[in-house]
């Protein structure tokens, strides 16, 4: 008789915050100046997972798919995902 794989309906026993900074390799640093060192929450993207097209905030240029670049926002606005921001690594080091 073959084998039933059933899925177990059990809710995960923790929750994620919203923020973000359960992923791994998401890091907490202070922010730009224009922030007043506010912590942000940083994160490198490698050039395989660059997959669509961003606009960089710190030179209004585009991050076109397959090249690496930083993610980052800010810790405490409670909105995470919604604030994230795509930077060529280059503009995030000298912001």
């Amino acid at each position: 008789m073959p084998r039933k794989n059933r899925r177990m309906n059990v809710s995960p026993s923790y929750v994620l915050p919203r923020d973000g900074s359960t992923f791994i390799g998401t890091q907490e640093v202070d922010g730009p100046s224009w922030t007043h060192g506010e912590p942000y929450c940083v994160r490198q993207i490698g050039s395989v997972a660059a997959t669509k097209f961003y606009i960089c905030p710190g030179c209004n240029q585009n991050i076109p798919p397959g090249v690496a670049h930083v993610v980052a926002w800010p810790k405490e606005t409670g909105r995470g995902v919604d604030d994230r921001r795509h930077w060529h690594r280059h503009c995030w080091d000298r912001r």
